[in-house]
């Protein structure tokens, strides 16, 4: 028995030394942070289904069910929204257009909650062996993608069905406003997951967050109704900032074609073009941010 442990001690003692703390420097940190995740892809592609197949574990609908929460928010949206409170009047097509924020809206929120959570829900392994830690939230992001690409052919479907299929230049906004959405929902995911590790507040702040946030874009009603009220104003820059706002705005240009004749801000392509650098330089401190937080997860763990 002996042996055999004093065998396992050198064999454990040849093993390169593997620092879990934060790599020194932006760019030298960052580089090697891209390293890590390049030798690991097989284990992050690994974790992405892993987090599909338990989702829908001993379902009998499986993955029908990604379709089933967005669609019932659509049903309960257009009618209590848009037919009791009247939002559906002068605004064409109102069902694919609460669609449209719908799925923007979905995989932002999916990502920034499972990505919070994922680093705690894999506390197990964190602790026995090293991995990349960014690998978990980054996989939360991935598996909310698929959903996405599921809701995003159902949106397709849908324009073509009523005769709307967009065509064009409009198509311009899709891969600029995914690109906004996807940086500003990985960056949240790895910040958020590292501070729910030290403050398990941070969960429960962001399903207030998300509440708060989801009202703040024009989802359920449309951008005419905020020009009206706060147009020309300072809220309405604030408005404006908000780069979820700017993303829906984004995939309502590309898919809602009845909706070519309602108003929009002149600047947004600009605006989606500034989010979009705004967020890869946030996505990059971000993940500095998590690569120094990292170090003492194990222990908090």
């Amino acid at each position: 028995m002996t042996t055999s442990a004093d065998e396992r001690a050198r064999e454990l003692a040849q093993l390169p030394f593997r620092n879990a703390g934060a790599r020194q420097g932006f760019i030298a940190g960052t580089t090697a942070s891209l390293r890590d995740l390049q030798a690991n892809r097989e284990l992050l592609s690994h974790l992405v289904r892993r987090e599909l197949k338990s989702r829908y574990k001993d379902s009998t609908l499986g993955f029908v069910w990604s379709l089933i929460r967005p669609l019932t928010m659509l049903l309960v949206y257009y009618v209590a929204v848009g037919q009791f409170l009247g939002a559906a009047r002068g605004t064409p097509s109102f069902a694919i257009f609460i669609y449209c924020g719908l799925t923007a809206w979905t995989l932002f929120a999916e990502a920034v909650t499972s990505g919070t959570m994922s680093v705690v829900q894999n506390a197990g392994l964190i602790k026995k062996v090293y991995v990349p830690r960014e690998v978990f939230p980054l996989a939360a992001v991935g598996s909310a993608g698929f959903n996405f690409l599921i809701q995003l052919v159902i949106l397709l479907a849908a324009t073509a069905a009523a005769q709307q299929f967009p065509t064009g230049s409009r198509w311009f906004y899709l891969p600029l406003a995914a690109a906004v959405l996807f940086a500003f929902s990985t960056t949240l995911s790895l910040v958020l997951s590292a501070a729910n590790v030290y403050l398990r507040d941070v969960q429960y702040l962001v399903e207030v967050g998300l509440a708060l946030l989801f009202w703040a874009s024009p989802i359920v009603y449309p951008w005419r109704l905020v020009e009206e009220h706060l147009g020309g104003t300072f809220w309405e820059q604030l408005y404006l900032a908000n780069p979820i706002t700017l993303v829906v705005m984004g995939f309502q240009q590309a898919f809602w074609v009845a909706g070519d004749s309602q108003p929009v801000p002149a600047d947004l392509g600009a605006r989606l073009g500034i989010a979009l650098g705004i967020g890869l330089v946030l996505l990059w401190a971000g993940q500095r941010l998590f690569a120094t937080l990292q170090s003492n997860f194990a222990q908090e763990l």
